[in-house]
């Protein structure tokens, strides 16, 4: 089991003085077990994003050390910046990583919370899952009026500070401290200086919409008159529809937008059961999608600055398609997008897949082919370098062996130590046989004559290339675990009880080292029969690759039970022993009948 891993992402009114920058990133690292991963400085924004991970104690103490630093280098007096602020540590939030819970984070910012109000007497907000109140849920509805409001929230209150005094601190203003999911914070470029135009494509695509405007025929929705309720008229903000009451309103923006127009008017601070006299709203396009317009001088041009609170529900490809097209109609060319901070490897998937999707290829190609296409479509490197190694988290990093070259690889094996063996090098066939299979699958792609077989096709590329993945991984996990049973051999045996311990570890790493030979096999065969279909539906000229990669992949099915087997000897679980031998067997069984099927079909193709 992995250990428990939080990410923690403070943001800090400071984006251009590096050495202040430094000396806050500096505390963080002092900590022993915090891993510091991306420092982002805007100059503009004078905000800097800084990422780390640690276990949830870690995180705790090394937030907290950030927080007293920049309380200590960051004078809010003297703050000038684009972004929304309201302290010196503007927002703090804790994301569940690794066998930690939403909740556990809610109770780790609720602790450091309590700790920087306490020992900092800074004024402290929960928001987000550490919320204390609904209302504060919304870390814009915290940070409404920001810093120059901040002394008048604090009188009122209904505002008190969940942590710390209710007093204005001009020097260190008040820090918002939460956790959230993982926010993709992304910026959309725009051929333009004028943040006005950026300002009506964000107010587009947010989830709170804008106030609602009569249609003037000209694309820049800002330029119409204000709609409001009463007089027996009830807009809809969507479509031209006009209702009679409130009630019809509300029904037509459900059955006709799919959306609750009381939730969104009380997101825009509208009373929805007293709507005469107040202004229409018009929902945005996206759920889990905050934006705004700004200009940032250092690139010159406007961008609409997006922060992405879900991005399984709202990805970041689907919001710039559509920004792309708002640009469009209003004259406007998006020269490209900026990640701030980090990105999941998952939501750059997607966007590869998506995007070869629309090109007519198929989306099942290999990981860095999918990561390419994604940053070159989505413009990641307009304004700034963009380093995959650096800015995507959750990418598998491979291990050493499949880092080697293929010829130190081959010495590896060769050489006169018992790892890598067998096993890694069935697993590496396996490997070779699955991207086989799915070369013949994704070669007839966009082509007219294999158009009725390519949803086939494109079916047998998902399956080799996942099946593909596993295999790349079992190289190094089958000397992983041979490893760690001759670690368990080396254990002390001078007592009855190290005895003990070391039996069981022993038993423990043979297992381990049973399964993963087992997996390799499994997978092997589910390369195998994607490499027969594959053989059978792709292109006439490619039979022997597919041919080819069958037989390949029978190795990582053969070499599996053979490594499986090896071990069983000195299990004494006669159950399991049982059990994975009748496994063998069925695989082996099976591996034989899809090959004697592949050598049927090349006598009679050859």
């Amino acid at each position: 089991m992995s250990q428990p891993l939080v990410e923690c992402v403070p943001n800090f009114s400071e984006g251009r003085d590096k050495h202040k920058i430094k000396a806050i990133t500096d505390a963080i690292e002092a900590v022993a077990g915090a891993r510091l991963l991306d420092v982002d400085p805007g100059a503009d924004t004078n905000r800097t994003v800084v990422t780390f991970v640690a276990a949830p104690e870690v995180a705790v103490q090394a937030a907290f050390a950030a927080i007293a630093k920049a309380a200590e280098v960051i004078d809010m007096r003297d703050h000038r910046g684009e972004h929304p602020r309201m302290g010196a540590t503007d927002v703090c939030p804790f994301v569940p990583v690794a066998d930690v819970t939403m909740a556990e984070c809610a109770e780790l910012a609720r602790r450091l919370g309590r700790r920087v109000g306490d020992e900092l007497g800074i004024p402290v907000y929960l928001y987000e899952g550490a919320a204390s109140r609904p209302e504060r849920q919304n870390l814009a509805d915290i940070r409404k009026g920001e810093y120059e409001a901040l002394a008048a929230k604090l009188a009122d209150p209904a505002w008190a500070p969940d942590f710390g005094p209710a007093a204005f601190k001009p020097k260190h203003g008040a820090t918002v401290i939460g956790a959230r999911p993982f926010l993709i914070a992304y910026n959309v470029s725009l051929n333009t200086r004028d943040k006005g135009l950026a300002t009506d494509i964000a107010f587009e695509l947010r989830e709170k919409g804008r106030v609602a405007r009569a249609d003037t025929g000209h694309a820049v929705y800002a330029r119409g008159a204000v709609l409001t309720y009463g007089g027996g008229r009830y807009p809809c903000g969507n479509c031209d529809f006009v209702a009679e009451d409130a009630e019809a309103i509300v029904r037509h923006c459900r059955d006709a937008h799919a959306y609750d127009l009381a939730a969104l008017l009380r997101q825009n601070d509208v009373d929805p059961s007293r709507l005469d006299g107040q202004k229409v709203h018009r929902a945005g396009h996206y759920r889990a999608c905050k934006a705004i317009g700004w200009y940032v001088d250092t690139y010159q041009r406007a961008q609409i600055s997006i922060n992405l609170t879900d991005y399984a529900q709202t990805p970041p490809h689907a919001v710039l398609d559509k920004a792309r097209e708002l640009a469009q109609d209003r004259g406007l060319v998006v020269t490209g997008s900026e990640i701030v901070g980090l990105v999941p490897a998952d939501a750059l998937v997607q966007a590869g897949r998506h995007y070869l999707q629309r090109q007519g290829k198929s989306p099942w190609v290999p990981l860095p082919d999918l990561l390419t296409t994604a940053v070159q479509s989505m413009g990641l490197a307009d304004v700034q370098p963009f380093d995959l190694d650096k800015k995507v988290i959750g990418l598998a990093q491979p291990g050493p062996l499949v880092r080697m070259p293929v010829h130190a690889l081959v010495d590896e094996v060769a050489r006169d130590t018992p790892a890598p063996g067998g096993g890694s090098v069935a697993a590496l066939c396996g490997a070779l046989g699955a991207g086989l299979a799915a070369m013949v699958a994704n070669l007839t792609q966009a082509k007219p004559e294999f158009a009725a077989a390519e949803p086939e096709l494109l079916a047998i590329a998902e399956v080799a290339q996942t099946t593909k993945q596993a295999l790349v991984a079992g190289v190094d996990a089958d000397t992983d675990a041979f490893s760690a049973y001759m670690a368990a051999r080396r254990l002390p045996q001078a007592t009855p009880e190290q005895r003990q311990t070391r039996t069981d570890a022993m038993q423990a790493g043979l297992q381990a080292a049973i399964e993963v030979p087992l997996q390799t096999a499994r997978a092997g065969l589910v390369a195998m029969r994607a490499a027969r279909r594959a053989l059978t539906a792709g292109s006439p000229a490619s039979w022997s690759d597919a041919a080819v990669g069958c037989a390949a992949a029978q190795v990582a099915v053969f070499g599996g039970v053979c490594n499986a087997r090896i071990n069983l000897k000195d299990i004494t679980d006669a159950n399991y022993v049982a059990r994975v031998r009748a496994e063998c067997t069925t695989l082996s069984a099976e591996a034989g009948a899809v090959m004697a099927e592949v050598v049927a079909a090349v006598e009679s193709l050859a």
